[in-house]
């Protein structure tokens, strides 16, 4: 390796946000996606990244550990997801552009912590992409098998590992989905747009049907476990929020972003955290919670005990179907967009920044994605990586808290479509939040995190490092000053 690629500015340094601007069309409403999306179709695509499996079957394993308290540990997460919100709309209004948090850290606190965000973000968006997939396979066979009495052998419908040979519905599923993502966002936001109502219709119901039979007498005691109690149950429920900032990574889609952006991140997590606490409220008032162990199916084995018929599991495996097809769509989307940005700033070869001149998006970058989301979904069975997940998510979230705050510091003059209120202290609870549910996490999922990231730092020096798009760019090194203006003032590319 050349003996400048091991300089500690060049692994500081940070990308001009004038370059950002310029290089997305920002200011002028052009740049190499093309933007479509508002704020309906962009607050559906961060519903329908966030609502999936995860609260279909999250309660059987987060009830045994916190008891009726678990409503408290939806609270958290979802307060956790709130604040992290808040932070990314700022960001998002300030800096509109794909790539989402990578990005954000690019800009504010360097090249090498923003790479490693994107590992994080690879996590998030492909390896949760893969383990929601995974299951598809389960929930069509379930709806066959209750609709038309015929279910597809377990050797096609399972991985290796859990029964099958190859996941033959979970590779359709994926191809269906790059079929539609090479099509264009705009239409397929609009079909995510559909998922997502479907879904929340069915959760509804199964909140109405459950109020009905709400019982005080089950949430007693509250919290047999205590405080400690809810939190290991936090950091299990949080994987079901998990996908709001998908929302971020459409930044060079949008149309009118500084309003859009944090309009739609807005909505997005008003719509689930008040969803996922009904259905919480509702599930612990409907049974004991001791039922919840070891109890299959879910929020359907609940529906179907309160009402002694059949048509509850009809109805959740047909919501389980879409929500995976929903969820599957806007992660594979919300990665691509990454690896967009990370192709165009070098840190990934150019084929994942190519952009197919007549659908305007990345066509290339999407289906080398969904072959290798496909590949794993097919072949591995990836339900004990909801903790890596988690971990991936929480580091990027709480480095885009940071970034505000960064950000407020180096450029108090920057645009803003929407400032962050109370100064520093919400950025400040949105990190401490991400820290304690990170503490949580068992240490298995440590040691899987650390040998992810020695992987991804081998391929950032051995790769990035000397292809990095800021190694030909002169207004690289004034950018490490605290105040971020003179690279700006000196980019070639300032609008």
């Amino acid at each position: 390796m050349p003996r400048q690629a091991l300089d500690a500015s060049r692994l500081l340094r940070r990308k001009p946000i004038s370059t950002l601007h310029a290089e997305t069309g920002t200011e002028t409403g052009g740049g190499e996606l093309r933007r479509s999306l508002g704020v309906v179709r962009l607050t559906m695509i961060g519903v329908g990244s966030t609502v999936g499996t995860g609260i279909f079957f999250v309660l059987n394993e987060a009830v045994p550990k916190a008891g009726p308290a678990v409503v408290l540990s939806f609270i958290i997460a979802g307060i956790t997801a709130a604040l992290t919100a808040l932070c990314y709309a700022e960001l998002a209004s300030a800096i509109p552009v794909s790539g989402a948090s990578y990005t954000y850290a690019y800009a504010t606190l360097g090249e090498l912590i923003a790479y490693v965000v994107g590992a994080c973000l690879i996590l998030e968006y492909g390896v949760a992409a893969s383990a929601v997939a995974v299951g598809w396979g389960e929930y069509l066979n379930r709806l066959l098998g209750d609709t038309v009495g015929w279910q597809i052998p377990e050797a096609l419908s399972a991985p290796p590992g859990e029964g099958g040979v190859l996941n033959v519905p979970s590779a359709v599923l994926v191809m269906l989905c790059c079929f539609l993502l090479v099509r264009g966002a705009k239409e397929s936001a609009t079909i995510n747009a559909i998922t997502v109502f479907i879904k929340l219709g069915v959760l509804l119901l199964f909140v109405v049907v459950a109020m009905m039979a709400f019982n005080d007498a089950n949430a007693q005691p509250f919290a047999p476990f205590g405080f400690a109690g809810v939190g290991t149950a936090a950091s299990m429920v949080f994987f079901s929020y998990i996908g709001m900032d998908t929302v971020s990574t459409a930044g060079e889609e949008v149309r009118n972003p500084r309003r859009t952006l944090p309009l739609a991140l807005f909505w997005s997590i008003v719509i689930v955290t008040t969803i996922y606490i009904l259905v919480a409220v509702a599930g612990v008032g409907a049974q004991s919670w001791r039922a919840f162990e070891g109890q299959d199916a879910g929020l359907a084995a609940i529906l179907s005990n309160l009402t002694g018929s059949g048509w509850a599991a009809v109805v959740l495996a047909l919501g389980g179907v879409i929500s995976i097809f929903g969820v599957t769509l806007t992660t594979i989307y919300g990665q691509t967009r990454v690896l967009f940005s990370m192709g165009r700033d070098g840190m990934l070869p150019e084929s994942f920044h190519k952009v197919n001149p007549r659908s305007r998006t990345p066509v290339r970058n999407t289906v080398i994605v969904s072959a290798f989301v496909g590949l794993l979904a097919a072949v591995v069975p990836l339900s004990t990586l909801s903790n890596l997940t988690s971990m991936g998510t929480l580091v990027a979230f709480a480095v885009v808290s940071a970034g505000v705050l960064v950000l407020r510091r180096t450029r108090p003059d920057l645009e803003r479509g929407f400032r962050v209120p109370g100064g520093p202290v919400i950025p400040v609870l949105s990190i401490a939040a991400c820290l304690y549910l990170i503490y949580e996490l068992p240490l298995e999922t440590y040691l899987m995190f650390a040998v992810w990231i020695a992987v991804a730092l081998v391929w950032y020096f051995t790769y990035s490092v000397k292809h990095s798009r800021l190694n030909d760019t002169a207004a690289a090194g004034p950018e490490l000053a605290d105040d971020g203006r003179a690279s700006d003032a000196a980019s070639p590319d300032r609008p």
